[in-house]
């Protein structure tokens, strides 16, 4: 395989987690009578540019489908985050009404919602039907695509040009990388202003996130090499921060190379310099990742086992892609994890890819009160423990898998 980026041959290996099918691609009871594809799940880094990688094995429309089932409106801190955001861009970068917003993966327009809210004019860019729906309900212009260049020329010819685009938890998920940034670079205003939200590919290696690993991440980011890319298609980046969401994460600024204007602030060096530090651009740095993930898997199969054995019932919470790459990794099955909750009346009755356990509402855990209830998005620990805090009234525990197992 060569580099998405710059075309290297890679041949550093970061983790292989087996085979394991699409982490979002949830079943109906009627598929359970049928086969499930499975895809190597193999993540490779470029010692080129250090942009870590995993090896295509299926076209992305087989991963973000028309019965798309992640709605980012179910997490209450994910809309408090995005609120936020929209009101520190506005105030920071002079967005009012009269501008224009672009988001790229707008999912069920759980931001843009904030952006309309202020008078603002707010576009919608959004290739999974089940969401590009529920934003439209929500009275936010969407646009059916895949974002790449090509459509970015078609909205400035059409005078939709933006002041700003956010693109949250999307870079990651794009197969050519290069034609996607460049889309940013061809949409922006002279002096409009980019920003991509990521986690951190400091987080993952160093406290063992492997669980994020999956086949609709196609790139796991640093800034190292995220700068680098962006450079070569005409992107500058001037700031960059750190936010704690998805268990760490950068928030990029970016703007036009030839006409952007913003100044370049000492963050940027900073950070660069601490990745530098930590090894990011040597082959040493990734060489732990494997062993850790099969101690994660490890502890948890042994818990799940002796809890069994121990007469104990044990549900999940939150069908979250990083759960499916966890549950499938640890061979987990119904038989020793019954089912797990989620808030999303769209997973609601259908089934984790691979492992195949139940999809089911909040109220089973109040009707079956199980011993343990496993937290799969460990990013939302301490948001689902107040939410679920009832399971203290009999005794029951919560427990995580990442980066060491919990039972509190």
């Amino acid at each position: 395989m060569k580099c998405r980026h710059c075309h290297a041959d890679l041949t550093l290996s970061l983790a292989d987690l087996g085979a394991t099918p699409p982490s979002n691609s949830y079943l109906s009871e009627a598929a359970l009578s049928g086969p499930e594809t499975f895809y190597p799940l193999r993540v490779m880094t470029c010692t080129e540019c250090w942009l870590v990688q995993t090896e295509d094995f299926a076209k992305r429309d087989e991963f973000f489908s028309e019965d798309y089932a992640y709605f980012s409106s179910f997490s209450p801190t994910w809309l408090r985050h995005s609120e936020a955001y929209v009101a520190a861009m506005a105030e920071r970068f002079s967005i009012e009404p009269g501008s224009l917003v672009v988001e790229v993966a707008s999912n069920d327009g759980y931001l843009l919602q904030y952006v309309k809210a202020r008078g603002i004019d707010a576009l919608g860019i959004e290739p999974t039907s089940s969401t590009a729906r529920a934003a439209r309900e929500k009275g936010i212009e969407v646009i059916e695509e895949f974002f790449g260049e090509t459509l970015a020329k078609r909205l400035v010819e059409k005078g939709r040009a933006a002041d700003l685009t956010a693109a949250n938890n999307v870079l990651a998920h794009v197969p050519d990388i290069n034609d996607f940034v460049t889309g940013f670079a061809t949409i922006l205003k002279p002096n409009g202003v980019s920003t991509f939200e990521f986690p951190h590919l400091m987080n993952l290696i160093g406290l063992s996130q492997f669980d994020t690993i999956y086949h609709e991440h196609y790139s796991y980011l640093s800034l190292t090499a995220v700068k680098r890319i962006f450079e070569a298609n005409g992107l500058t980046v001037f700031d960059v921060e750190e936010i704690a969401t998805h268990g760490g994460s950068l928030r990029v600024y970016a703007q036009r190379a030839d006409t952007g204007t913003q100044p370049v602030t000492h963050q940027v060096g900073d950070m660069l310099v601490r990745e530098a530090e930590a090894g990011i651009a040597s082959a040493g740095y990734y060489a732990n990742l494997q062993g850790q993930a099969e101690r994660i898997a490890d502890d948890l199969m042994r818990f799940l086992i002796d809890a069994r054995a121990a007469g104990k019932t044990v549900a999940g919470y939150g069908a979250a892609a990083k759960g499916n790459t966890l549950m499938n990794f640890a061979g987990v099955r119904p038989h020793l994890m019954r089912w797990v909750v989620d808030a999303n009346p769209a997973k609601q009755g259908k089934y984790l890819p691979g492992s195949r356990i139940p999809i089911v509402s909040e109220d089973r855990i109040r009707t079956e009160k199980p011993d343990y209830v496993v937290l799969l998005p460990w990013n939302l620990k301490e948001e689902l423990k107040t939410q679920l805090a009832y399971i203290r009234d009999w005794g029951g525990q919560f427990v995580t898998a990442v980066p060491h197992l919990s039972v509190e």
